[in-house]
């Protein structure tokens, strides 16, 4: 496939688009960073439903269109185990993130005081000034470039059964990625092999997870 990095590279966006038929590049986009969050929301211990997550593209179309209202693709979610601690996903649009779209943004915020974390979503770059104001918020704030991407790296036997073996965790513990799912078809995955999924932020530090092929 034109545009791969290799078996232990990083799928390029070209390639996972082959997946999809017909539909726009800007709803795939959306579907991929929706998704990666909502994966990220779920290891950090937020109450996201496996069907959720597992929505394919086809249906996210049918719900949110070709060309998704990025106010529409808010989530707003609390931990499962701490339910006072809430979390607000905000996807901008494409346009420079100024001080006014982050005030719009607070402006829109309902029950503002229960809120203790924010993610915003960009597609362009964010001015000085409105990184300021963000900074200014009292609770924790924060960004990563859209579409987030994922870097995916199948492990060997031998470095799953050193990953089982240094967590005390057996294969059916680990979080689950469907054979059916997009990356596992790229990779030609079968049941069972393991793959190290690293998301990264230009702003954010980066976040490991494991999957394993169901």
């Amino acid at each position: 496939m034109e545009g791969g990095n290799g078996y232990n590279g990083e799928p390029t966006e070209s390639c996972l688009s082959g997946f999809v038929d017909n539909g726009s590049r800007d709803s795939l986009r959306y579907y991929l960073s929706r998704r990666t969050v909502l994966e990220m929301l779920k290891d950090r211990g937020y109450a996201v439903a496996l069907s959720e997550i597992n929505l394919s593209v086809q249906d996210f179309r049918a719900i949110y269109g070709q060309d998704p209202d990025v106010d529409r693709l808010r989530i707003s979610i609390s931990h499962q185990s701490d339910p006072s601690k809430r979390i607000l996903v905000v996807f901008c649009g494409p346009g420079i993130v100024k001080v006014n779209v982050i005030r719009s943004i607070i402006s829109q915020i309902v029950n503002r005081d229960t809120l203790t974390g924010l993610i915003l979503i960009l597609q362009n770059q964010i001015t000085s000034q409105a990184t300021k104001a963000v900074g200014l918020f009292q609770f924790k704030v924060e960004m990563f470039q859209h579409v987030l991407k994922p870097k995916h790296q199948v492990l060997t036997d031998q470095e799953k059964e050193k990953l089982l073996k240094k967590y005390s965790i057996e294969e059916k513990q680990l979080p689950r990625m469907l054979k059916k799912d997009a990356i596992a078809q790229y990779y030609g995955l079968e049941r069972g092999q393991v793959v190290k999924v690293t998301y990264s932020g230009e702003i954010t530090e980066s976040h490991v997870t494991y999957r394993c092929v169901w």
